[in-house]
């Protein structure tokens, strides 16, 4: 027992050490370099892709267990399950413990428990192991609130786009590399690169991650911080548009990469399982556009025109896969690239929106909107799969036409000046206009507006924090300040002559 102490010991001395050069210093806080945001990317995509191994191998799998392919479908099932308990439970926590040391432990545990997968003969215990893993496998959208934290504003939605990317990449890639190497040796070689792949992801983060204080450093009482997502939702009509938005969206994703397989296996075409999976590839491709596109796209103008750019994208897309893509293949193709890219614009130009709602609520701002995006992704995956069985793939593909259609209608119903929940109010200018290459005309304008545009913001964001449960400190300055400056005040005027206090008043 005391052995067994004094090893826990020594591995949290371990993983929670944190090398001097990535300590912080308040008098000289580590900055936001480009080595660390793809150091950022690339853990999400081989961390995501811990959920997607199993999709392209399901059917050796169940060879593998002895078990029916009804029973094995189970697996992506409560992977999807754990995934969803992580974003709701886990994530909010990023908002009131240190980001490096959480993100840190959640691997470690990731990546230790991944070894039962590669081992077990149970296919009970599979299933168990699976469900806990993908509970820990939150840590890119733990990662994505913190570049939301330290990119400049200036940058933010090109910092964003190269982890979205990273997120979307893990979900293609992971099928290409499962399904290949499946087809050569057995289903464990692929669990067991898993594994090694957490590990490095680890010594990398251990190694470069700098640490970062809690936003919260006061503490927060959990249950009323997951009732915070609650009402930060409600009052923000900026969250609730993107929430919508994610969810048709999102659906449209999962619907088509289902169904695009069946379609693929069945006359015409008739691909083996290898080909199929090399589709992916066509996404990979499109995930190249979205850093330079956020750089001078959604960067420089609001980001409910990058919204709409990426939905009109991907409706194009599917209408041109759903209606030709029972006779020739570059229906699907067109499909695969317009809907990948799509996607990645919306959620990037998404995130870049919500994420300046509550600075102090990030990770549960990021919590609603991930929520919705995944209830979206099994809505798609569900309708996707009941309707191919039912008419094929354009009933299906008309139905993820449709979702994009109610999306477009979320979009145009509110504009990005608005301050209430419908509507245009606020003017239809496209450019951002807390930002600028002119940074001495944004300022004297603000001087003649009487500073209506900062006033503004940081009443929002005031407001949003207060929902979230933290009081802003600069309206405690503030008052501190009003309050000295009546104290001089009285006193002057208890210190003044009477014929002098009479000719003041």
């Amino acid at each position: 027992m005391g052995q067994l102490r004094s090893f826990w010991v020594k591995l949290y001395a371990i993983v929670s050490y944190t090398p001097k050069r990535c300590r912080y210093d308040p008098a000289n806080p580590p900055g936001f370099s480009m080595p660390l945001n793809l150091l950022f990317g690339f853990a999400a995509t081989f961390t995501v892709a811990n959920l997607y191994y199993n999709h392209p191998i399901l059917n050796i799998l169940a060879d593998d267990f002895g078990v029916t392919d009804e029973q094995v479908s189970v697996v992506p099932t409560l992977m999807q399950a754990g995934y969803a308990a992580g974003l709701l439970f886990l994530c909010p926590l990023g908002d009131l413990f240190k980001r490096r040391a959480f993100v840190l432990w959640l691997v470690w545990f990731t990546g230790t428990v991944w070894i039962g997968l590669c081992l077990t003969r149970n296919f009970q215990v599979f299933l168990f192991l699976s469900f806990l893993t993908a509970l820990t496998t939150v840590t890119p959208q733990l990662m994505l609130p913190l570049v939301g934290d330290l990119a400049p504003a200036h940058r933010r939605a090109t910092a964003l786009s190269i982890v979205v990317s990273g997120l979307l990449l893990g979900m293609l890639i992971a099928r290409v590399l499962s399904g290949v190497v499946t087809q050569y040796t057995t289903w464990r070689d692929i669990y067991w690169l898993s594994f090694g792949l957490q590990y490095l992801i680890l010594i990398l983060l251990w190694l470069f991650m700098p640490d970062y204080p809690s936003t919260n450093p006061g503490g927060l009482n959990y249950f009323k911080m997951l009732w915070s997502i609650v009402t930060i939702t409600i009052h923000e009509p900026v969250l609730v548009q993107a929430c919508l938005v994610g969810f048709f969206t999102s659906s449209t994703f999962t619907s088509f990469w289902t169904t695009l397989t069946f379609l693929l296996s069945e006359p015409p075409y008739n691909y083996n399982n290898l080909v199929i999976g090399l589709f992916a590839l066509i996404g990979v491709g499109s995930m190249c556009f979205g850093p330079p596109y956020s750089r001078f796209i959604i960067d420089k103008f609001v980001p409910l025109f990058s919204v709409i750019l990426g939905e009109f994208m991907c409706i194009t897309g599917i209408a041109i896969g759903t209606y030709t893509g029972t006779f020739t293949i570059a229906g699907p193709v067109i499909q695969a690239f317009a809907i990948d890219l799509g996607l990645q614009t919306s959620q990037i130009a998404n995130r870049s929106a919500i994420y300046a709602i509550a600075p102090k609520a990030r990770n549960r701002v990021n919590t609603a909107y991930m929520v919705s995006v995944f209830c979206g992704q099994l809505m798609g995956t569900a309708v996707g799969n009941d309707l191919f069985a039912k008419g094929g793939w354009i009933r299906s593909g008309s139905a993820s036409v449709g979702f994009l259609g109610a999306a477009l209608v979320i979009c145009f119903s509110r504009g990005p000046w608005a301050k209430g929940w419908v509507g245009w109010h606020g003017g239809w200018s496209l450019r951002r206009r807390d930002l600028g290459p002119k940074k001495s005309d944004v300022e004297k304008d603000g001087e003649q507006k009487g500073g209506s545009l900062d006033d503004d913001e940081s009443a929002r964001e005031k407001m949003a924090d207060e929902m979230a449960g933290e009081p802003t400190r600069g309206s405690e300055v503030n008052d501190e300040v009003m309050t000295e400056e009546k104290d001089m005040k009285e006193t002057e005027l208890s210190v003044k002559p009477d014929h002098k206090r009479g000719a003041d008043l």
